[in-house]
């Protein structure tokens, strides 16, 4: 089991973490409890009523969060020809075809997003098991694979988030700083869960949200009512 700190058990100590909050006052403690000497993620987990292993109950995309995520991320873009030229010119950190295909395979990955074009994936196909494990394989269902290469870099560059439901049937995203304002983070946080609503799949029985949960990089976890996920 591993061991918490003193700063840990006394924020356990002095709120109830066993309580639901409503959706703002659970930010606001959260960000109380961001405490480390750096500017803690704020991250939302949510275990759903889904059967992973059912293909009817998958749950993948993106979303580009009204306040960004504080953090900068770097983008690789695989394109040739105008699409190259127009990744450079939106932003992209990184931009080539199988060069950057034959970089990979030698052990490179210093970037956090990858898009590809379409007529690339051919070649960046090659790469699944390399980047598949790490979450870096462009994808369609978020908006990865795509001829307007622009509007991805803009997106990822404005605070684009990926959520995908794991073997567990937990979706984790990130949702901020702790040092935004409790508003811009609640505005995160309702963007996500209601697209999340929405993506509810027509096989789901039962209640949907089993729990909702807020933390810190370092702090710990404030509940959210997960039959009303939105405090409504």
């Amino acid at each position: 089991m591993p061991k918490h700190g003193k700063k840990y058990a006394q924020l356990v100590k002095e709120h109830d973490y066993k309580a639901f909050y409503e959706p703002e006052q659970a930010l606001a403690l959260v960000k109380e409890g961001a405490n480390a000497k750096f500017d803690e993620t704020v991250e939302l987990a949510i275990r759903l009523n889904l059967d992973p292993r059912q293909a009817d109950q998958q749950i993948r995309g993106a979303v580009v969060l009204p306040n960004g995520t504080g953090i900068s991320r770097s983008v690789l873009v695989f394109a040739k020809g105008e699409k190259a030229k127009e990744a450079e010119e939106a932003g992209a950190d990184f931009v080539g075809a199988e060069d950057m295909v034959e970089k990979i395979k030698g052990g490179w990955f210093d970037f956090d997003v990858a898009v590809a074009t379409p007529d690339m994936m051919g070649a960046v196909g090659k790469l699944g098991r390399l980047l598949g494990p790490k979450g870096l394989m462009p994808n369609p269902k978020t908006g990865t694979v795509t001829m307007d290469v622009a509007r991805a870099i803009a997106d990822i560059k404005a605070g684009k988030v990926e959520y995908r439901l794991d073997k567990a049937a937990n979706i984790h995203c990130r949702i901020g700083k702790a040092s935004f304002p409790v508003e811009k983070l609640l505005e995160n946080y309702q963007t996500i869960v209601e697209v999340l609503l929405k993506a509810k799949p027509a096989a789901a029985k039962g209640q949907y949200m089993k729990s909702v949960t807020l933390s810190s990089t370092m702090g710990p976890g404030v509940r959210i009512n997960p039959v009303k996920p939105l405090g409504k």
